[in-house]
């Protein structure tokens, strides 16, 4: 029995896979704030699977954790998780002589990236597919996924397209740079530029935008527009069979979907070769709910090889 583990920054969703690659049980946790919460989540979580699926300890052969931050590969050291209050945590130190099975830790969005993939259905073809996971939340990155197997490229880096400046004179970014990716499509710029009260800023961006609010409708249109220059860059620089949309502005469903869509259309209208790679119909959405990144997250966990984690074999 696989464990997975995805901690966010307000809730931990953890999964237990069967050797069969079945999802036989499932919890979701408030996240606590600092290493020591994390951890302490962490062993909560583990704990009520144990319960709730009937899972005893010893049938569990490993954990993976899917947490935001940096992760060195190979390694179970997290750092820069400032979303959780953490700078530096060693998963693996922490968890291991506790739950006394392997820990192997990963990016949450490239494990993400491998569940979402894993749980894609197959075209049938037989042929080695390839996908790019765009997690739209706080901030935007991807994880790339080609036969099976994550791309990370030379230095761990591939599918950072946040920090792609699509606009010199567009948004301040909190890079430094203007006109980022994230500058528009980011959970927390949107939220910054709109600058009013709200336990769900993007989600009243779109209801004012709906209202006829001139603010929310600029800043609606440019969300679509950053989400889908990242779906083009993507897709003209992996040349990915398909750019699954992910992340927490998901839950605005077919609502985002549709601007992006249409942002798609429009972009590719006065361009034959733009419209012969054929981006809306190689644009997805995870369907809500979708345990992909607890999923990833026990993929990860179950590889001996944390630099060469595959989704298939």
């Amino acid at each position: 029995m696989r464990v997975g583990l995805d901690v966010g920054g307000t809730k931990t969703d953890a999964v237990a896979v069967s050797p069969a690659g079945e999802i036989v049980g499932r919890v979701r946790l408030a996240t606590g704030w600092g290493p020591d919460a994390v951890v302490a989540t962490l062993l909560r979580a583990v704990a009520a699977l144990n319960r709730d699926a009937g899972i005893a300890s010893g049938e569990i052969s490993s954990i993976g954790v899917g947490i935001p931050g940096q992760v060195e590969p190979g390694s179970s050291l997290v750092t820069h998780a400032v979303n959780l209050g953490v700078d530096e945590l060693d998963l693996g130190a922490a968890l291991e002589p506790q739950l006394g099975v392997p820990v192997r830790v990963e990016n949450d969005v490239k494990a993400a990236a491998l569940g979402a993939d894993a749980l894609r259905p197959g075209d049938g073809s037989g042929r080695a597919r390839s996908m790019a996971f765009l997690n739209v939340g706080t901030g935007i990155a991807a994880g790339i996924v080609t036969g099976g197997e994550l791309w990370r490229g030379a230095r761990g880096t591939a599918g950072e397209v946040g920090h792609i400046s699509i606009d010199p004179n567009g948004p301040l970014c909190r890079c430094g740079q203007r006109g980022c990716i994230e500058a528009f499509a980011g959970g927390a710029a949107i939220a910054q530029r709109w600058g009013r009260p709200g336990a769900l800023p993007v989600r009243d961006v779109f209801d004012a935008a709906d209202a006829g609010d001139p603010t929310a409708h600029a800043l609606r249109a440019g969300l679509a527009h950053g989400i889908a220059a990242g779906v083009r860059v993507l897709v003209l620089t992996a040349d990915v069979d398909a750019v699954v949309l992910g992340g927490g502005l998901t839950a605005l469903g077919g609502r985002l979907a549709s601007d992006v869509r249409r942002e798609l259309r429009v972009g590719a209208a006065a361009s034959a070769f733009m419209q012969s790679l054929r981006l809306e119909e190689r644009f997805e959405l995870l369907p809500a709910g979708s345990p992909a990144a607890a999923f990833g997250a026990a993929m990860v966990g179950a590889t001996r090889d944390p630099e060469g984690v595959l989704t298939h074999g």
